[in-house]
């Protein structure tokens, strides 16, 4: 099997494993997601932080959304923009959405999205994830595509770019392409990771 045929088959097996996930399971997992993100720093001062509406079994971000809400911050969700690229329209509970051409729902009163580089912190859904930042996503590139210019600067830098997921969406290492651009944290539903001190602990073994 080839390393293209062996990302789609782990990209069914997760889907169908979050898919295969009871009510209760879903929301003990959301609960442990923001306990998780409650160790981030960022989560608690960022003004601007972008998120996802999940499907397909992800990770939910219910819990999470309230808090930032709560201290004046500007939740977000993603657009799809002309060139596979992303740009980001604010979002509260409520506001209406309609789905976009994958069927992911996106806001619909849109004024003045904002670009990528204009963004604090960022939810990422992926996958599958490795514990030094590699992300295995939907095959769209979107997310690459939009936060490229991270690849250009010292990192950590702003925005923030934080993968979201279940703890058994780790898997031992993701080979990363060219154009990849890589977290800075994961937080799944049991722990926070800091892929920077994850990495320079590679580097240095």
């Amino acid at each position: 099997m080839d390393a293209n045929a062996q990302r789609r088959e782990l990209r069914r097996q997760l889907a169908d494993r979050r898919r295969a996930l009871g009510p209760q399971q879903r929301i003990v997992a959301a609960q442990g997601l923001r306990r998780s993100l409650e160790q981030l720093p960022e989560y608690h001062t960022d003004a601007r932080v972008a998120g996802y509406w999940a499907v397909d079994g992800e990770l939910a971000l219910n819990l999470v959304i309230p808090p930032l809400l709560a201290r004046g911050a500007q939740f977000l969700l993603p657009l799809l923009d002309s060139g596979r690229q992303l740009r980001f329209a604010p979002w509260q509970s409520g506001d209406p959405v309609e789905p976009n051409r994958h069927g992911i729902p996106e806001p619909v009163r849109i004024e003045r999205p904002l670009a990528p580089f204009q963004l604090d912190l960022v939810l990422v859904p992926l996958l599958a994830f490795d514990r030094c930042g590699q992300r295995l996503g939907y095959g769209g590139g979107y997310y690459d595509r939009s936060f490229a210019f991270l690849n250009e600067q010292a990192r950590p830098t702003e925005p923030l770019l934080v993968g979201i997921a279940y703890d058994f969406q780790e898997v031992g290492a993701i080979e990363p392409a060219r154009w990849d651009v890589p977290l800075d944290f994961v937080a799944t539903d049991r722990e926070l990771i800091d892929c920077h001190a994850e990495r320079q602990r590679e580097t240095q073994a």
